[in-house]
């Protein structure tokens, strides 16, 4: 069955170049209405420009499609609410958000200024949450929502001189797992994709013939299956090169100690409590508490009564 998207209305940030432009000119090829958001800055963040947004525009309509650019910086509320707001006005429902928008500050932990650290978390984290909270009503009273948060291997496997970036992106891995659950009642489905691909982000990191494999068109057609009307929620899709993976987190059965616990104990005990056989995964922090407190209460020869 072909996905489509036609009467959706989608917000793509930093969808001027790379990535968010190929995710909203896949979005626009198959019906959906688009507002192209991108501030025009420089990867670092500074400088601002509408001419690469406008460009997207464009290309949109000169397919047949319909589009609108919109320069909000992601980080500022009153620019989101405004972006919001045009699109309310101009297509009245909002079933789509797509947050790509993205800079880098790379540099060492010992190396790194604060204020960039500051600065691409607020573009990443904060910015990601300032779009879903603006949307966020929209879609509940709709009944109908998808959302996607960007994050990166930098983020789930970390990489060398990637701290903040690193840190933001892990980030969007907690962000989506509290969106889906709150979501869920309301048909908001909630996903993380995280992407590898030759764009003006990377280009200087990765080499040529890697690179020619890479292509943003060959991560788009998951994303756009993670907002489509039949996606799932809360999966977390590594994308590149053509190869997709579900990136998930295990926890161990681990080891419950009785009696006095000291860290000598632990120590000893660390190769039970790393051993992975039987891991599994936990849907939320409180079947973890669960799974602790019941562990504790049979090693004890308890029973409790706890629904």
């Amino acid at each position: 069955m072909e996905i489509r998207f036609d009467n959706r209305v989608a917000i793509v940030t930093g969808a001027g170049t790379g990535l968010g432009r190929c995710h909203a000119l896949g979005l626009a090829s198959r019906g959906a209405k688009v507002v192209v958001n991108d501030l025009g800055a420089a990867t670092d963040g500074t400088g601002t420009s509408s001419d690469a947004a406008l460009a997207v525009v464009d290309e949109i309509k000169s397919a047949g499609g319909q589009a609108i650019a919109h320069g909000a910086d992601v980080a500022d509320p009153d620019a989101v609410a405004d972006m919001v707001a045009q699109t309310m006005a101009e297509w009245g429902r909002i079933d789509i958000a797509v947050n790509n928008a993205g800079i880098l500050r790379d540099k060492t932990f010992g190396k790194l200024d604060l204020d960039d650290f500051r600065k691409v978390v607020d573009v990443h984290l904060m910015g990601s949450a300032t779009v879903c909270h603006a949307c966020w009503p929209i879609m509940r009273d709709q009944g109908y929502g998808r959302i996607v948060l960007t994050s990166s291997g930098s983020g789930l496997y970390g990489n060398f001189g990637q701290s903040n970036y690193g840190a933001a992106k892990a980030a969007m891995m907690g962000l989506m797992n509290v969106l889906h659950m709150e979501g869920a009642r309301d048909n908001i489905r909630v996903n993380v994709l995280a992407p590898t691909a030759a764009t003006r982000m990377t280009e200087a990191l990765i080499p040529a013939d890697a690179l020619a494999l890479m292509s943003p068109e060959t991560i788009t057609p998951g994303l756009l299956y993670l907002v489509s009307e039949n996606a799932p929620s809360r999966v977390m899709l590594g994308a590149g090169a053509g190869c997709f993976a579900q990136t998930r987190v295990y926890e161990t059965p681990g080891v419950t100690l009785t009696g006095e616990i000291t860290p000598e104990i632990v120590a000893a005990q660390f190769a039970g409590i790393s051993d992975p056989k039987g891991q599994k995964e936990l849907a939320s922090a409180f079947d973890q508490t669960r799974k602790y407190v019941a562990n504790a209460a049979r090693a004890r020869g308890l029973t409790l009564d706890w629904n």
